[in-house]
């Protein structure tokens, strides 16, 4: 298998969209030499097709809340020193229902116990947060300060060769590993001799422990998912905005007793968005485009080709609570990744000695992937 010479490094990582980078990242920063394979020439898959939303506020509290900030404080050391562009814009949910109120009140006041910095805010005080939301029919908010933005497909770009460049991390870019035999790494090029191995790529991990993955409990997740193109003369959106349905979508409002009453009601309204899993977000990029979305279909037989039915449901329930200058929509596309079925917010296992699958973060990647590495590597 590959070449007669085998290569040397401490830890191998497999994949290098988010997880795998975090992993590289806090391998690195521990003094490991690490080599780091992606198959493709540059990662292409759920880790450049997001918002590029760190998320906190969302977060189930405790444990995973604490994820997303330890997360976003590494984002905020690394993007300087990386040239990324990052900005810590918060976040407003909007109401435009009294249920929808009411949650945001119920979260507000209990929010500060459990460790999120949030605050309630009247309609009238909307435009010292933002510019961008439709007040016609606003009867509140909760603004939260923690949420950070970046670009995922520059950050996912241009991340690999920061680590290269500060910490001599290996790149082996389109070199598909395609067997681990602890101590050894194998692909198509070479062999590598490590000390760990984190297989970090969905894909990889199907393929080279499918058993592990059969049993994992793990289902795709397709969402859909659009950009605008730069929005003219600088208009700024200021922080992320989502609306009463991503109340229905996040752990953190699992708490809110008055939740049921919004679900009830958006059942019984519209049922379609139940039926795509939509819940409506939108964030901007550093050069002033606005990415929209996003619906959510379950399931190991996902359909390739995306529905305009989504796409449009999507951008109406937009309308009802950002006023853009130019919603003419410039991209769209889809994106995969792997969630557990069971509700847990990662998978973690050993299907041999030496090697580590770290997967299952779902949809909150780039809000998660750099403390749950952090995670790993102490408990390791």
């Amino acid at each position: 298998m590959g070449s007669s010479l085998i290569r040397q490094a401490q830890v191998a990582v497999v994949g290098a969209g988010i997880v795998g980078l975090a992993c590289a990242l806090s391998a690195a920063r521990r003094g490991l030499s690490v080599v780091l394979f992606e198959r493709s020439p540059r990662a292409v898959g759920a880790s450049v097709r997001n918002f590029g939303m760190i998320w906190p506020v969302g977060q189930a509290p405790g444990k995973i809340h604490q994820r997303a900030l330890r997360t976003r404080d590494i984002w905020l050391d690394i993007a300087p020193k990386a040239g990324l562009w990052a900005q810590q814009v918060g976040s407003l949910h909007l109401a435009y229902h009294e249920d929808e109120r009411a949650v945001l009140e119920e979260f507000a006041g209990e929010a500060p116990a459990l460790g999120y910095e949030v605050k309630g805010i009247g309609p009238g005080q909307i435009d010292a947060y933002s510019k961008a939301v439709n007040t016609q029919g606003l009867v509140g908010a909760l603004w939260s300060p923690s949420e950070l933005c970046v670009d995922p497909r520059e950050a996912i770009s241009r991340l690999p060769q920061w680590l290269h460049d500060e910490y001599g991390v290996v790149l082996r870019f389109g070199e598909p590993v395609h067997a681990i035999e602890a101590p050894l790494v194998h692909t198509s090029q070479d062999t590598w001799q490590v000390e760990r191995t984190f297989v970090c790529s969905g894909q990889d991990f199907e393929s080279l422990y499918p058993e592990t993955y059969a049993a994992s409990g793990l289902t795709r997740c397709k969402l859909q998912m659009m950009r605008t193109k730069p929005q003219p003369e600088d208009w700024r959106l200021g922080p992320h905005l989502a609306a009463g349905l991503t109340l229905r979508h996040y752990a953190a409002f699992e708490i809110c007793s008055s939740l049921q009453a919004v679900r009830d009601r958006v059942t019984r309204e519209s049922p379609e968005f139940d039926r795509w899993g939509i819940h409506v977000m939108a964030s901007q990029t550093g050069i002033g485009e606005v990415t929209i979305g996003d619906s959510h279909e379950y399931g190991d037989s996902i359909t390739p080709f995306d529905r305009a039915e989504i796409d449009d449901l999507i951008i109406d329930y937009l309308r009802t609570f950002i006023r853009l200058p130019d919603l003419a929509v410039a991209e769209r596309w889809h994106g995969i990744y792997a969630k557990r079925t069971d509700g847990g917010d990662d998978f973690i296992a050993e299907p041999a000695p030496g090697v580590t699958i770290v997967n299952g973060v779902g949809g909150a990647g780039m809000t998660t992937s750099f403390g749950l590495a952090e995670e790993v590597f102490a408990g390791s």
